[in-house]
């Protein structure tokens, strides 16, 4: 029997497979159908899955298209690291110029694929996915999380301590990634609360059953806020794919208008030429009516000529006399 882990890879794996508007339907479909295998914590773990963000899916489509190109890019990535580590200035240097390259063709080739399953992968999203293959360069969790194709958002790396990879995965401790510390958040820890002396059993069992009450409650506010809350990511995943779809429609707005006033201005020329054209055929037209008529007359001519020339030769014939035998 798979471990939670191994299931929640598994789901995981072939939800964030899909495209991003057939995701929610079926995460929730996922989540229902282990709730009736009685797989609760899955269920619940499979339901807050977050949809990914457009940049996102690009780079997991490219990781299950083209799992090589992927695999450059984390291999140089650790080379560069290595270069790092034993302060190589002129290797470094010679890295960090592949690594744009790579990046820039990478992307590139990332942009063409999904364009070729349907997807509209606009200037900013392209951005960001290249800013996430070169967090997949400069963090090892980066690359883990990259190469796994379960990525949620955008990933971003200056190489100054940890990147959150985790927050921009979907199942990052099924993974082995951590979240990123932060010193600033304040601990939670649980108390037991002993019995006051002096309490009698009847109470205690009433303040027992009040707490198992206040427990169930609790739990059941939590499940609510829980769900509220992905409800609100998917909403907001959303609305953040609808301005990026908007905006990569305006852009679009933009360069067919573009196009079409190109179109006017070539039609226009046409049509001026074509005016121009006509006239030019009229005029030839008049020239060939008029040449018409003077090779006719020329034609006339000639007959009469000839047949001036038929008649005098046999006049003449009449009159001369017969030549000497």
């Amino acid at each position: 029997m798979p471990t939670l882990a191994e299931l929640l890879t598994d789901v995981a794996g072939d939800l964030y497979g899909l495209e991003p508007a057939a995701f929610v339907p079926a995460r929730d479909a996922r989540a229902a159908a282990l709730r009736d295998d009685g797989e609760d914590a899955a269920a619940d773990r499979v339901k807050r899955l977050r949809k990914p963000s457009t940049a996102a899916w690009v780079v997991n489509h490219l990781a299950r298209a083209e799992a090589e190109q992927v695999e450059q890019v984390v291999e140089l990535g650790a080379a560069f690291r290595e270069a790092q580590d034993d302060l190589d200035g002129k290797r470094l240097r010679e890295l960090t110029r592949q690594r744009r390259q790579l990046v820039a063709a990478v992307a590139a080739r990332a942009r063409s694929l999904a364009v070729e399953a349907g997807a509209t992968v606009s200037d900013a999203v392209l951005t960001q996915v290249e800013s996430t293959l070169t967090a997949a360069m400069i963090d090892p969790d980066a690359g883990r999380a990259v190469r796994s194709g379960l990525l949620v958002g955008p990933l971003q790396a200056t190489g100054i301590g940890r990147a959150d990879v985790a927050s921009a995965v979907a199942v990052p401790d099924a993974l082995g990634i951590a979240p990123v510390d932060d010193d600033d958040a304040p601990s939670r820890h649980l108390h037991a609360v002993p019995d006051l002396p002096g309490g009698r059993g009847g109470r205690r069992r009433a303040s027992s059953r009040k707490g198992d009450d206040a427990a169930a409650e609790e739990e059941a506010r939590q499940a609510a806020r829980r769900e509220a809350e992905q409800a609100l990511a998917d909403a907001e995943d959303d609305v953040a794919a609808a301005r990026e779809a908007g905006s990569t429609a305006a852009a679009e707005v933009g360069r067919i208008e573009g196009v079409a006033r190109r179109t006017d201005a070539e039609r226009d020329a046409v049509r001026r030429r074509l005016t121009e054209l006509e006239e030019e055929a009229a005029a030839v037209e008049a020239e060939l009516r008029g040449a018409v008529v003077a090779r006719q007359r020329a034609e006339r001519t000639l007959a009469d000529a000839t047949r001036r020339r038929d008649e005098a030769a046999a006049r003449l014939a009449e009159v001369a006399p017969a030549p000497p035998r």
